[in-house]
């Protein structure tokens, strides 16, 4: 099973490092804007409100803790919704 994370941006955040590259490494996650997503089969989610710079990060359920918390103390992260999938 997998979580996906559907990142909502801070207005004028700029480019945000969502993720370590220590993290990236440890849970082997995957981070993709929408057109990525799509092109590896990752569909089915709502359209973001207009506006919205909206990043998708794939992970394994065991890690969706660590993720989770990594997310929540990025200034550059507005919200995110939680997906569970397969």
């Amino acid at each position: 099973m997998m979580v996906v994370f559907e990142v909502h941006l801070a207005p004028d955040a700029g480019p945000v490092e969502l993720l370590s590259q220590e993290t990236l490494k440890e849970t082997q996650a995957q981070v993709m804007t929408l057109d990525e997503a799509g092109k590896v089969g990752f569909g089915g989610l709502p359209a973001p409100p207009a506006g919205v710079d909206v990043r998708l990060i794939a992970v394994a359920k065991r890690d969706a803790g660590w993720v989770q918390k990594r997310l929540d103390a990025n200034e550059g992260v507005a919200g995110y919704k939680v997906h569970e999938v397969g």
